[in-house]
């Protein structure tokens, strides 16, 4: 049971700096005008998840303490809900509300279909 902790720290510290990491390359890609960063994470984390999770439970043998430090840890610092719903509450709150609408449903839409699209992957190679 300790493994498992042990496990979601260290992939939770490594998902962390993934996320400060892509962060930083996306708003120099793109910019700041809308949560693209965040977005993007999201959708990547959800894809990750969807994927990771048929794979490591369907295809490779893998310790059940390192899975769950890779999904509970490190797609968990890497994810950034929190964010999402801060910067979606900030937009509705900023006179955007439309903007904020479209980010609220695009995260939403996109990232069960990307989960969807990881754990079909996953399932298809």
């Amino acid at each position: 049971m300790i493994w498992n902790y042990i496990y979601i720290a260290i992939f939770g510290v490594l998902g962390c700096c993934a996320r400060f990491a892509m962060t930083g390359l996306i708003q120099l890609l793109w910019g700041n005008g809308f949560p693209d960063a965040t977005l993007f994470i999201n959708l990547s984390g959800a894809f990750i998840m969807g994927f990771l999770f048929v794979e490591t439970l369907e295809r490779l043998t893998l310790n059940p303490a390192v899975r769950t430090g890779i999904l509970t840890g490190f797609l968990g610092g890497y994810t950034t809900f929190s964010t999402y719903a801060l910067e979606a509450a900030t937009l509705a709150t900023t006179g955007q509300p439309l903007v904020a609408l479209l980010y609220i449903a695009l995260s939403n839409v996109l990232g069960v279909l990307a989960a969807f699209a990881g754990a079909y992957i996953a399932r298809n190679l």
